[in-house]
């Protein structure tokens, strides 16, 4: 498609008449990326606009102020722009990109700013319904009885299988106020997360059948600063302890506390707002303990079922951690990620994610 030389077909171009200023007042009255694409296309002269005020990003903010943890963005081209100043594909890990390697580069500058915030404001806004984002267990801060009382149980929609119960423990504590957490690895990069399901477990075979319940719960999101590997995560044979620590992530978003019910239902959390989890990895927190065990007069918390509900984003939105955060990647063509090498599929079926 070819744009015309100025705007309006051979008309008076409103942006000499407006001046700058009043010209880019209108335009952030655009609130769709299609909308500001059809404007960008108009003429030489709009699209220069577009992108020297930074309108696809501004949108994107607007959409989505999570959008700002970004360091920096690029784009994947084949053959890449001559004009444009072409980076590096290697991570804090030492690691190629696999894109790079198979001859493509990312280039960084103006006009890949406008392609990669247009496509992120496309995936943010575009309709999509609810579902669960989660792919694999991480870790949890403990576990009691490992492996028949591990986080993975928490992925099983029952309370009990064939009456086997089916639930994560915690350790036990003499002290109320020590807190527990699960880590979850996201089916994508990016994933657009409004709540947080938790079912409780109830000990059925227990006197009274007690609830172990936290009194409160929290939720944060972010990324790993080193890709998680598959052999790490917990399994039959790995807890995954050494990934329940805060040193191995950067979190982008903390969310209120929340009180949690002592019943045995699936308790939802809806966030204030929905929020861009960047780099696929929530830890939900626990926070204080109400329930003993009888048999040994310690504290514990016990979850049967997690759901954390949103959208994942189309896989051609790719997070990278680097020195100084983390840069966002478009890559219109499936790449391996350089986050994770757990088995995901994001929004567009693409194939699994694997570490670079």
């Amino acid at each position: 498609m070819e744009v015309e030389e100025s705007g309006g077909g051979g008309g008076v171009d409103f942006l000499g008449w407006l001046g700058p200023d009043t010209s880019a007042i209108i335009f952030t009255l655009l609130s769709h990326p299609a909308d500001l694409a059809r404007a960008s296309a108009v003429s030489r002269p709009w699209r220069a606009f577009v992108i020297a005020n930074h309108l696809s990003k501004d949108l994107c903010l607007r959409a989505c102020p999570d959008a700002s943890n970004f360091t920096r963005v690029l784009q994947l081209v084949t053959p890449p722009a001559a004009t444009t100043t072409t980076t590096t594909s290697i991570d804090i890990n030492g690691q190629t990109d696999a894109a790079a390697a198979a001859g493509s580069e990312y280039i960084d500058g103006p006009h890949a700013e406008h392609a990669v915030y247009l496509r992120l404001a496309h995936a943010l806004l575009s309709p999509s319904n609810a579902k669960n984002c989660i792919i694999r267990c991480v870790a949890a801060s403990s576990t009691d009885n490992f492996p028949q009382e591990t986080i993975d149980n928490t992925l099983v929609p029952f309370d009990h299988i064939e009456m086997t119960p089916s639930y994560w423990s915690s350790g036990g504590q003499t002290d109320p106020a020590v807190p527990e957490s699960l880590i979850y690895r996201l089916q994508s990069d990016l994933c657009l997360i409004q709540e947080v399901n938790i079912e409780p477990f109830k000990a059925f075979w227990l006197h009274g059948n007690p609830i172990f319940s936290a009194q409160y719960v929290r939720f944060q999101m972010g990324y790993p600063k080193s890709p998680l590997r598959s052999q790490d995560l917990v399994s039959e044979e790995n807890e995954g302890l050494e990934l329940a620590a805060d040193h191995n992530y950067i979190w982008t978003y903390t969310s209120p506390e929340f009180p949690m019910l002592q019943q045995n239902v699936l308790q939802s959390f809806k966030l204030p707002r929905p929020v861009l989890c960047i780099g696929g990895v929530v830890k939900i927190e626990l926070l204080g303990r109400i329930q003993k065990e009888a048999t040994d007069g310690l504290y514990y918390i016990c979850v049967s079922h997690v759901k954390i509900l949103g959208n994942p984003l189309s896989r051609e939105l790719a997070v990278f951690p680097c020195e100084d955060g983390v840069v966002l990647k478009y890559r219109p063509q499936p790449w391996r990620s350089n986050i994770c090498s757990c088995d995901s599929a994001g929004d567009d079926g693409g194939s699994p994610l694997e570490m670079a």
